[in-house]
Parts: structure tokens; C-alpha cells; sequence
């Protein structure tokens, strides 16, 4: 899949925003957290799934939204947590919010990071369904010199989101014969749409009655 860039320069994937605030002191902590668990298996010579330090501590942070922080609605959580040092403290959110989460300890790491959205069937079993947006992220590995899609909402069963450089292993595929797509764009902050419409919220049930339906394209 070819990705476009929704941002005026490379760096905006690594800077600092309202809500992907990787400079807050615990996000901080928790990116280097795991960076030290990583040097540490690195320097005792321990097998790790990937050769590149930077890919391993993807991995690594990736595993850790997914599964350690509990999406909220198949928690029955009721907090709407959005800001990424929110999702952390709170260790809870929707796929946004984990999104945002994802994005801010990889940029703490200075591994360059967007947001992406997919349109999705609100009923994956009904084909009439209302279509809705799903989030989910892009890092950027110079290593590879490529953008690898990622989705850390959280495994349940039917689904089955792994962190994956080769094939994409998404908690969603697609499925373009009931009109869900991948929207290509890479945004460095929260779509201006998405945002806006969670922002009308004050629950996550709240906003599950009242999810995304579309993109603005501007952030």
C-alpha cells in the first residue's frame, strides 16, 4: 500500500503535540522503560525476535499498548481517555487514544510515528452497517527506509493484531467488497475530524454510540 505524508516536513513525526505528549514525565519514563530492557537483553547477548535495536523496541512498545493497556470498551471502562499521558495514567482507551499512546513513546524513543484510519463496518457482520473510523498507526524505520502499519487496540477473540515489518498483520483488514478501506494518509496529529467528534463525548460508551464516520484530511 503507498502512504502519503500529511505533514510539511519529516519532523513533525516526532514532535511534541496536545495529544501525543511524549514529553509528559511518564510517558518519558515508560519509553525508557523498555529502551533499557532492550539494551539490557542487547548487552547479555540475549535472543531477541529482531537484529535492529530500533525495530526491537517497536516491537516492544507496541506489545505493551496492545496488551497492557486495556481498550476500553471491551474493558467496560468508562473514562475517554485521548491524550496519550492520559491513556497511560488511566491504562485505558479506545483505539484512538491507544493510537496516540503508541505514537508518543515511540517519538520518545526518536523513532518517527503517525496516526492513520481505516473506514470499517460498525457491524463486521452485517454488510449494511454504518461505516465508521477505526485509528491505528505508521512508524518509519530508516533502517528499512519504509512506513510499517500497526495495530495496538488490543487482541480478542477474532482478532489478532501483531507487530509485523513484512506483511501487515492488523487487528481489521479490510474488506473493499463491503465498502471499508484503507485510508492512505499518515498524519502527525489527530485528524481535526476524529478529534472533534470524540471531544463531543464524555464516555467511552458515550462515544461508541457515536464514533468517527469520517475524516476532515487536515490535523
Amino acid at each position: 500500500m503507498d502512504f502519503f505524508t500529511k505533514a510539511e516536513n519529516f519532523e513533525e513525526y516526532l514532535e511534541v503535540s496536545e495529544y501525543i505528549n511524549h514529553n509528559h514525565i511518564k510517558v518519558v519514563y515508560i519509553a525508557n522503560y523498555l529502551m533499557e530492557l532492550v539494551m539490557k537483553d542487547l548487552s547479555e547477548g540475549k535472543a531477541m525476535e529482531y537484529l535492529d535495536p530500533e525495530i526491537e523496541f517497536a516491537s516492544r512498545a507496541f506489545a505493551f499498548v496492545r496488551d497492557e493497556i486495556s481498550h476500553s470498551n471491551d474493558a467496560g471502562r468508562r473514562e475517554l481517555c485521548l491524550r496519550a499521558s492520559d491513556v497511560l495514567d488511566k491504562r485505558t482507551g479506545l483505539c484512538f487514544g491507544k493510537s496516540h499512546l503508541l505514537c508518543a513513546i515511540l517519538r520518545a524513543a526518536g523513532i518517527p510515528c503517525g496516526l492513520c484510519y481505516q473506514y470499517l463496518r460498525l457491524d463486521e457482520n452485517d454488510d449494511s452497517s454504518p461505516l465508521i473510523l477505526h485509528g491505528l498507526n505508521a512508524i518509519y524505520f530508516e533502517s528499512l527506509g519504509k512506513w510499517v502499519r500497526v495495530d495496538a487496540r488490543g487482541n480478542k477473540p477474532g482478532v489478532d493484531a501483531q507487530f509485523s515489518i513484512e506483511e501487515e498483520k492488523l487487528a481489521f483488514p479490510v474488506r473493499p467488497g463491503l465498502g471499508e478501506t484503507d485510508i492512505p494518509f499518515i498524519f502527525p496529529r489527530p485528524d481535526i475530524g476524529v478529534i472533534g467528534k470524540l471531544l463531543l463525548c464524555k464516555t467511552a460508551q458515550e462515544a461508541m454510540a457515536n464514533l468517527p464516520d469520517k475524516i476532515a484530511g487536515k490535523c
